[in-house]
């Protein structure tokens, strides 16, 4: 019955993931399950090259899964058009901007395509999202500004408002701390944990912090060699999960601390 009450916003279902050529089928992962709930943070860690972004990717509706099902608000992303799915999802990549010669505004107002007419006006109601994103995230003093002026932490936060903007139930990042420094990965990674809690938007990122995701998710997706396993921090910690994340001669899960450290 508590299950029933849950409000799942993206759901996976027996899922495999990978590429398909005219000769070969070849998949990255399989058996692939998860439900993600509103208002969670989530964060989607394992080692390179084990196949995050190709999960990612099949999320969004870039790749085509190899089987299983993928549910957005209970409906099937197959069946899902590409209006519908932006008004429901949106997505942060790690791509270069092609264009920074745009204002901070002008960017973040992107986010709203979804809803304005063919010619992109704006009305009250964008307006108001456009200015609401760039509060929430904490850059209104940067909405004049252009975005070739901007750090790039500056700019990761103003890509975020983007997608706040943009008003979907669930936001996708792909590695948002990529070029930044240890103190602004943890900056933009507190700031997609507050946003959760403010917005009731469900946040889905990859990353690399595996330090910082376990103690700032509500949820993990854990990638393996052998299999995917989504849990809250605390449980993949008692299972074990993250002992063997990494080879032992190099890395180590301390679970004491919940955190990886150098082996000497």
């Amino acid at each position: 019955m508590k299950e029933d009450n849950k409000h799942i916003i993206l759901e996976a279902e027996n899922l495999s993931i990978g590429y398909k050529t005219k000769k070969e089928t070849i998949p990255v992962a399989s058996n692939i399950n998860f439900k993600l709930e509103k208002g969670h943070l989530i964060g989607l860690v394992g080692e390179n090259g084990i196949g995050k972004s190709t999960l990612l990717r099949t999320l969004i509706k870039v790749q085509t899964q190899l089987s299983g099902n993928i549910l957005l608000n209970k409906k099937d992303l197959k069946d899902t058009s590409a209006e519908q799915l932006a008004i429901q999802l949106s997505i942060v990549l790690t791509e270069q901007l092609t264009s920074k010669n745009l204002s901070v505004n002008e960017l973040v107002a992107l986010g709203r395509q979804p809803y304005t007419n063919w010619i992109g006006n704006l009305n009250t109601k964008d307006i108001s999202k456009v200015n609401e994103a760039l509060d929430l995230v904490g850059v209104t003093q940067l909405k004049h500004k252009k975005c070739f002026e901007l750090s790039d932490g500056q700019l990761q936060k103003v890509m975020i408002a983007r997608a706040l903007a943009q008003d979907t139930d669930i936001i996708i990042l792909d590695e948002p701390t990529t070029h930044l420094d240890m103190y602004h990965k943890a900056y933009i990674l507190k700031l997609l944990q507050k946003l959760t809690k403010e917005t009731g938007k469900t946040i889905l990122f990859s990353s690399h912090e595996i330090n910082l995701a376990i103690q700032l998710c509500d949820t993990m997706i854990v990638m393996t060699k052998n299999n995917v396993i989504t849990d809250q921090p605390c449980h993949l910690i008692e299972k074990g999960v993250f002992n063997v994340l990494f080879p032992k001669d190099m890395i180590a899960f301390d679970e004491k601390t919940g955190s990886f450290r150098v082996t000497k």
